[in-house]
């Protein structure tokens, strides 16, 4: 199982379509996901009923973060691996955390199981990040977990009417060297 303290990934399943509703129609988040209109909720029944699971077939993976408590849990985020490279063994990675939850260490935890999971699990090489250059949570948040800024995208991304520069954070895996 992929686990760590309190915190859990699993696959999605029809019961959390309510939940992606949300996170994926907040419109707060959409500069970070590159979304520009919502999802209807038949899209999102279709996501979770068709997606492919096999991350080496579809190249990403979603996976559903829960808050644990005893036998209850509580539906508190997502984490998204992107742009599965099987022959260069590297994949981006991308956490969502609901605001109600943040800043409370679960997006660590939930670094840590995906690192692990992907390293060990899946063999890659290398995992990235693309974070912009304002966004102090996420860059401390990589930071902490030994991910490196190694490039700047400059006026990559146009929000609030502006443009922002985007960061490439990268985390190579020195254990292996195949």
């Amino acid at each position: 199982m992929l686990s760590k303290d309190q915190i859990r990934l699993r696959a999605t399943e029809p019961d959390d379509v309510d939940f992606l509703v949300n996170i994926e129609n907040d419109s707060e988040l959409w500069q970070y996901s590159n979304t520009y209109n919502p999802f209807s909720r038949f899209d999102l029944e279709q996501y979770v009923l068709l997606a492919n699971k096999d991350i080496y077939t579809a190249r990403q993976v979603r996976f559903m973060v829960d808050l644990i408590d005893e036998d209850n849990y509580q539906i508190i985020g997502t984490v998204d691996v992107f742009d599965f490279d099987v022959h260069n063994k590297r994949a981006g990675v991308g956490i969502t955390i609901i605001k109600s939850e943040r800043q409370k260490g679960y997006a660590g935890t939930v670094l840590d199981i995906l690192i692990s999971y992907m390293f060990n699990h899946i063999g890659v090489h290398q995992l990235f990040c693309n974070i912009d250059s304002e966004n102090e949570s996420s860059k401390r948040l990589f930071e902490s977990k030994g991910f490196i800024m190694s490039g700047i995208k400059k006026d990559w991304n146009f929000i609030n009417n502006k443009w922002s520069d985007e960061l490439l954070y990268q985390l190579i895996n020195t254990n292996n060297n195949v």
